[in-house]
């Protein structure tokens, strides 16, 4: 497994190592202890969540105010562009973004520490997306950001219209939310 730092430095793409031949491929998702060794983070994950969703769907800039939630987000059909915004105040990257383009062919995943508001678009026709998390679900503390706040200024893939949920039409802006 291979972590390379993003330009914030604690989200951290994992290219994993794999092995294929005329057979297809095989490769480990998840080894705690190489997690550990690649990032530096040895938070344990609890919960595991996954979501299929059609071309255009964003979903996102999800977070959690308490029981905040790191995400190691990987696309297992399909591809999606992935976004990480930095909501902790103190930070020096605090309001910036970075994204990847995770797929099914990449096998890439994107680890999203807490304190980060996620979100992604779907840009294959369908994707089916696992994550794993290292809090558990708590609606009462779940925060959305408004996926196009100027602010912040996600260089979302072009020629692609956004599908949203209501509470995701419903994000406020950076500056109206609740960071860490």
């Amino acid at each position: 497994m291979k972590a390379t730092p993003s330009a914030i430095p604690d989200v951290q793409l994992i290219e994993p190592r794999v092995f294929g031949d005329h057979r297809g491929f095989f490769f480990e998702s998840f080894n705690a202890r190489a997690f550990a060794e690649a990032t530096g983070c040895e938070e344990a994950f609890v919960q595991d969540n996954h979501s299929r969703s059609g071309r255009g769907v964003l979903r996102g800039l999800h977070y959690q105010i308490e029981q905040a939630q790191g995400k190691l987000v990987r696309a297992v059909v399909g591809e999606i562009f992935d976004v990480a915004v930095d909501i902790r105040r103190n930070s020096p990257t605090f309001g910036r973004w970075v994204g990847a383009s995770l797929s099914a062919g990449n096998k890439h995943q994107l680890w999203v520490p807490a304190g980060f508001a996620h979100g992604f678009i779907v840009v294959s026709e369908t994707a089916e997306v696992l994550y794993k998390t290292t809090d558990y679900y708590a609606p009462e503390h779940e925060r959305s950001i408004i996926w196009n706040d100027p602010a912040i200024g996600i260089e979302w893939p072009a020629g692609i219209e956004p599908v949203l949920s209501a509470k995701d039409e419903a994000g406020v802006p950076l500056a109206e939310a609740d960071c860490f």
